[in-house]
């Protein structure tokens, strides 16, 4: 065999590796389909560009007009959208399903899924009530499947930064207070579509207002940096400022969640001038300050107090975002146990926001056995 033809078939041993070398990763992508529309973060997943690990293989939302806008927007092809999470399963095997739709619906989504193997990450907050939580839970451990629950605060690496310097650095002494702000200026002021306030602003499809909406950031941040302690007590005040624009749910929530030896205040709201997602964390000798900035604030008593600015490092590639988190965690390579989005941590999550519910309705101090 002379050069020249030793090259040509070099060249496409090259091509034939090269192309069975993509498909193979492609296979390893996650079939993922996504269950309802009408929750205003779907536009997260529509809009993801491919990072090679998650392949969207079909939408369920029975408004086919909501469907039709959303494609359109994201030019996406009409053949990714079913009128039923059924036909969606049915036709396209999806692994895994990320739930958009009402609070209320999670449980109808776990019901039809767990059973099938489907693994499930539903939207903020994990459910309705603690009752639809438990059943959720039981159908996830009976079936074997992930349950997961996504949080924008999830992806901020200035939490992962201040869980390190409390946990690993005792940067700041044990935990004492942390205040958690959460809100904005409310759901209709900033514009939400009206296929998400119809349910949003729905106490028995979202559970509550402000309160719920917002109230699940503070509770879910607060059971992980305390190691999924269960809290001790819970109490709440809600208001409706705006009664004529939220008659029938809650815009104002202040919760407050006790421990042995700490506390938490999470203010919820859709009554601020401008949209903040914030935590304070104050702790027997430091205090932390940390939103969503690639940075956070430390005071300390050893340093005279001196305000300290302190940059985070940028989270793993298959852990910065909640589609290649679901991914990671299908196929093992992350272990959700105890984090953020974790089934063991949104159980307590439902525990106090359903806690402060009562409370805020009884006017009275709830204690957790």
């Amino acid at each position: 065999m002379n050069q020249a033809k030793r090259i040509i078939l070099f060249l496409l041993c090259l091509v034939i590796s090269n192309f069975c070398f993509a498909q193979e990763k492609s296979s390893d992508k996650l079939k993922l389909g996504v269950v309802g529309l009408t929750h205003a973060h779907v536009h997260w997943i529509l809009g993801r560009p491919d990072k090679g690990d998650v392949e969207l293989v079909g939408i369920a939302e029975p408004n086919k007009d909501l469907a039709t806008r959303f494609l359109k927007q994201y030019k996406l092809p009409m053949s990714l959208w079913y009128p039923t999470l059924e036909k969606m399963v049915e036709k396209t095997k999806p692994e895994a399903v990320c739930a958009f739709n009402s609070i209320y619906e999670h449980l109808e989504t776990v019901e039809f899924c767990a059973p099938k193997g489907i693994h499930v990450m539903v939207e903020k907050p994990l459910a309705v009530s603690v009752e639809h939580a438990e059943k959720m839970a039981a159908l996830a451990k009976k079936h074997k499947i992930h349950l997961l629950t996504n949080y924008e605060t999830t992806w901020y690496a200035s939490h992962y930064k201040a869980f390190e310097m409390i946990h690993s650095e005792n940067a700041i002494g044990e935990i004492r207070k942390v205040v958690i702000h959460d809100g904005h200026q409310g759901p209709i002021e900033i514009g939400c579509n009206q296929e998400f306030l119809n349910w949003l602003l729905d106490p028995k499809l979202n559970g509550a207002g402000a309160l719920t909406d917002f109230g699940c950031y503070g509770a879910d941040l607060m059971t992980w940096l305390m190691k999924g302690e269960r809290p001790t007590s819970v109490m709440a005040v809600t208001q409706q400022i705006k009664p004529d624009m939220y008659p029938k749910v809650d815009d104002e929530a202040t919760i407050v969640v006790t421990y042995p030896t700490a506390q938490a205040i999470i203010q919820a709201s859709w009554n601020w001038p401008y949209s903040r997602k914030d935590i304070e964390i104050y702790g027997k000798t430091g205090f932390i300050y940390a939103d969503k900035k690639e940075e956070i604030l430390l005071r300390t008593r050893e340093q005279n107090e001196k305000e300290q600015v302190l940059k985070t490092q940028k989270l793993p590639e298959n852990a910065n975002d909640p589609f290649a988190y679901f991914a990671s965690v299908i196929q093992g390579t992350i272990s959700p146990k105890n984090d953020l989005s974790s089934l063991e941590t949104n159980m307590i999550v439902m525990e106090i926001l359903e806690a402060a519910k009562i409370s805020a309705k009884e006017g009275k101090r709830v204690d957790l056995e």
